[in-house]
Formats: structure tokens, C-alpha cells, sequence
């Protein structure tokens, strides 16, 4: 197992088409100026971030960034200086919307690109791997539905918790984390471990014994047919179709009058992008009511969050009594100063912070709205029928905030997994980018602390569901969405039980 120290740049030239670029992602920093990217950053984060604290004790956070700091003797990479250090600093805050990320010139110079890398994409969970796909095509021993036991000599659980040291989460519900992983391993193990020319897995066989084998690197291919291709523009009628297409991607529902069920699809709380959210629950609601539809099925699986305004308005759909978004809910500054010019939208955050906050006699700057503001129930389209909200790793942020709206009315059931998202809280509202001057690497840095309302004790886990659906080898193996036909297969159920 050898692993490769080469530039990516090189890797770039020698295994993909580039394009011409004045940004060089081999250059190197000096130490001098990542240390001053990096105090800048702890700056901002001890007098900026609410949530600093919140699960990790002031003593032990100091610690950290002092170990992370003492870490940086010499001159790095953007690329070292993201994973080895970032990332693993901004895991120790436990918030899942303090993160970082790559500079602008790396992302456009990557735009396209195909890096080199570990050959095998799985379904992870807890203590397992299975294989779902693997680059390497003529590999006859690794196949869809192996079992992966271990990968350089690392077991399963160890691997995984030790690459969870540099993925953000909120508190300690992990569970999104193994979705992530289950997305792109290849790309984390890469940025977390490097690149190797062969790998050493452990598996197991068709007979049930666990072996090793050594396994290649992914190379891909060399595109050659892009240089040179001229921009293919589509026919009006095509644009259109691939914009409802996109459109679908975020939210859709289907109704099966036969089933007596609507199913709907809600991958995200933003507003952009044309969704329409606010046209799209009316319509839907309207429409379930029309049909007389008694079961609605909500897939939030895929629902990273986005404006609490769309899930305040959902939420007012479905929920049958009065509600507030936080119990809490404040900032700790009542401006950006004297960081504001490394921050993105520095003025939208800075006016936000101006004229929504108001100091309070704990000395923070509370968001007195979400705080105060009661939201009541609506009386037209209001679905009164049974509701099964899936729920997995990936439902985050204002989609957790919904989870809490809901959990626990006479009518509703949240199934699938534990949400990524914390019941406690959270936090966010306002998050900006900061820019460090000298990496010109983005984080994340929330500005509010959320408590949800009406909020259960802080144990760092996300929202639970009241019916639990795990993953499965066979289900990941064969595509199959578990979780949605156990969930039809309930309703079909509860219907012919009634008919009889």
C-alpha cells in the first residue's frame, strides 16, 4: 500500500482535461500566513459564534485551538490546511452549520475535474459497509453487495469514527454523517487519509469468511472530446422540460386516489431557484382536500433546511394548535465589527443584526420575534387526516424545526431515522461566510443560538422517530426505499382494516 504524495495539480494534468487557470492548487502557504488565517478565525469564532461553548466546555475549546494551532509548523497546501486543520477544528464546536470551505479559485478550477481515488462507494451505518458501486468495473472479488470490513488495515467502526473527527455535526447526532459518507466515500477518504496506488480491504466472502485483497486506485479516464466542444443549446421546449424537471428535484407530490394517499417530496426550505414553495403548499393542500385524500406521506429525507418562514407556513398546515419557533433565541454581538470586511453580505447580516436584535438583561442580543411570535393553526387546506414524515440523517436545520412542530400530535408519526439536526437547538438564522485573507478559505459561522420550542433536555441527539426504520444490506443493495413501502404498507393496512 503506497500511498502518493503528488501534487493534485499533477494528478490533474496526467489523468484529466483542465482547463487554463491562473489558480495553482499546489501552491504552499507559509506558516506565518496560516497562522494568521487561523487566529483571525478563533478571533471571530470566541466573539461571534453563540453556540462556541455549547458543547464543548470553554477550557477544552482553547485547548483545541491551541493543539491546532502548535499543529501548524510548517507550510501547507489550501487543500492540507482545509482537512488537517480546519475541519477537524470546526468538528470540535459540535454545530452543524460551522463548517468550512474550499476557496473560490479551487472550486472553479476543479469545476470539472476528476481526481484519482479510492475505488468503492457504499451504504454505511453504525458497523457496516456495503458496496454499491465500484469505479474499478473489472474488478471480479469487490462487487455490488459486499460486505467491507475494513480499509488499510483500520476495522469499520474505528474508520469511520476516526473520519467523523472531521465532519461537522450538530451535537452528537451523527447519523448525518453516515449519509454523507454513503454519498461520496471515495471524496472523504481522499481528503481525509490521501491518495493510495493500492489499497488494502477487508471483506466478506460469498461463503461468509472474511478475507483481504489489494485493491487499485481509481483512475479516471482522460475526457479529450471537451476540448474544443462547442455549447450545445437546447430547443425552448427541452429548456423548459429540464427546468420542471430541476423544479421536481426540490418538491413534487403525487396523489394516488386508489391508495387513498398523497405523497410529498420536500428536499428543501429555500426560496430561490424558482420553487415556489409557498404556491406549491397551497396548491397541494387545496388539491389533498379536493380528492378528500386521508394519509399525506412527507419525505423531508433529503431536507437540509433553508428559510424558517417555509417551515413556519408548512408547519401551519398541518399542526393543530398555536406554536413558536425558539424558546431562545439570540445573538451574542450586535454587529460583525471590527471582522465585518472578511465576512460575505456583511451588510445584509450587519443591518439584520441592527434592527431585529435587542439586548437583554443576560447581555445578548436576542431575536425577540421567534421568541415571542405565536403562529396559529390554518383553517382553510388544513390536513387533519394521517401524516408519516420520514426523517433520516440529512433532514437539518428548519426541517428538524418542523420535526419539533410536529412530534408527538395525535395524528402524526415521524419514521425513518434520527434527524441530523438537534431537537435541542441549533445554530443559524444569519450564517455568512468569512473569508480568511490569505487561503481565502470559506467557514461558516452562524450568528444566532436557537433552543427550539417547548424543548426537550440538551443530550446532543437529533429528533428521534416514533417509528424506527434502519437501513438494510438487501435494501441497499437492491435500490429498494425501504422505509417509503413499510411506510404504504401501514396505510394499506389501516385502510382495509377500516373497509372490514
Amino acid at each position: 500500500m503506497t500511498k502518493i504524495f503528488i501534487p493534485i495539480i499533477t494528478l490533474c494534468i496526467f489523468f484529466t482535461s483542465c482547463s487554463v487557470s491562473n489558480y495553482n492548487p499546489s501552491k504552499k502557504f507559509s506558516s506565518d500566513q496560516l497562522k494568521q488565517d487561523y487566529t483571525l478565525l478563533r478571533n471571530v469564532l470566541e466573539k461571534k459564534h453563540p453556540a462556541l461553548y455549547w458543547y464543548t466546555p470553554k477550557d477544552s475549546m482553547n485547548f483545541y485551538f491551541d493543539s491546532l494551532y502548535s499543529s501548524i509548523k510548517d507550510s501547507m497546501t489550501e487543500l492540507q490546511f482545509g482537512w488537517n486543520v480546519l475541519a477537524p477544528l470546526t468538528n470540535k464546536i459540535h454545530c452543524g452549520h460551522t463548517s468550512f470551505g474550499m476557496s473560490k479559485g479551487w472550486n472553479n478550477f476543479y469545476k470539472n475535474v476528476r481526481i484519482p481515488s479510492f475505488p468503492l462507494y457504499m451504504k454505511i451505518w453504525k458497523d457496516t459497509m456495503v458496496v454499491t458501486v465500484n469505479l474499478n468495473k473489472k474488478d471480479s472479488i469487490i462487487k455490488r453487495g459486499t460486505l467491507i470490513t475494513s480499509v488499510n488495515g483500520i476495522k469499520t467502526v474505528p474508520l469511520l469514527q476516526q473520519m467523523f473527527q472531521y465532519l461537522p455535526m450538530d451535537g452528537y447526532a451523527d447519523n448525518v454523517n453516515y449519509v454523507r459518507l454513503s454519498s461520496n466515500f471515495p471524496f472523504f477518504h481522499r481528503n481525509i487519509f490521501g491518495i493510495y496506488k493500492n489499497y488494502r480491504v477487508g471483506y466478506i466472502d460469498s461463503s461468509g469468511i472474511e478475507k483481504t485483497t489489494l485493491i487499485p486506485m481509481f483512475v479516471p479516464e482522460v475526457d479529450t472530446t471537451k476540448k474544443g466542444k462547442k455549447k450545445i443549446v437546447l430547443p425552448k421546449k427541452d429548456r423548459h422540460q429540464l427546468k420542471r424537471e430541476k423544479i421536481l428535484s426540490y418538491r413534487s407530490l403525487n396523489v394516488d386516489t386508489m391508495a387513498n394517499t398523497a405523497t410529498m417530496v420536500l428536499n428543501t426550505f429555500t426560496k430561490d431557484e424558482g420553487k415556489h414553495l409557498r404556491k406549491f403548499f397551497r396548491q397541494s393542500f387545496k388539491k389533498i382536500r379536493k380528492e378528500k385524500i386521508k394519509n399525506v406521506i412527507l419525505d423531508i429525507r433529503g431536507n437540509g433546511g433553508g428559510d424558517i418562514g417555509m417551515y413556519i407556513l408548512l408547519a401551519k398546515y398541518l399542526r393543530k394548535d398555536p406554536f413558536r419557533v425558539a424558546d431562545t433565541s439570540y445573538a451574542i454581538a450586535k454587529s460583525l465589527k471590527p471582522y465585518g470586511k472578511y465576512f460575505k453580505q456583511r451588510l445584509t447580516n450587519n443591518l439584520g443584526l441592527l434592527f431585529f436584535t435587542k439586548k437583554h438583561t443576560d447581555g445578548n442580543y436576542h431575536f425577540g420575534y421567534w421568541e415571542r411570535h405565536y403562529f396559529q393553526p390554518k383553517t382553510k387546506n388544513h390536513f387533519d387526516g394521517d401524516l408519516y414524515v420520514l426523517t433520516n440523517g440529512p433532514t437539518f436545520s428548519a426541517s428538524t424545526l418542523l420535526c419539533n412542530a410536529l412530534k408527538g400530535q395525535d395524528n402524526i408519526k415521524l419514521v425513518g431515522e434520527e434527524t441530523g439536526g438537534g431537537w435541542y437547538g441549533n445554530s443559524g438564522i444569519f450564517i455568512p461566510d468569512v473569508i480568511l485573507p490569505n487561503t481565502k478559505l470559506h467557514v461558516r459561522v452562524p450568528l444566532f443560538k436557537l433552543v427550539q420550542f417547548n424543548h426537550v433536555p440538551k443530550n446532543g441527539r437529533g429528533v428521534t422517530p416514533d417509528i424506527f426504520i434502519p437501513p438494510t444490506v438487501e435494501a441497499s443493495v437492491k435500490g429498494i426505499d425501504r422505509k417509503m413501502l413499510m411506510v404504504k404498507e401501514m396505510i394499506r393496512k389501516k385502510q382495509t382494516a377500516i373497509t372490514e
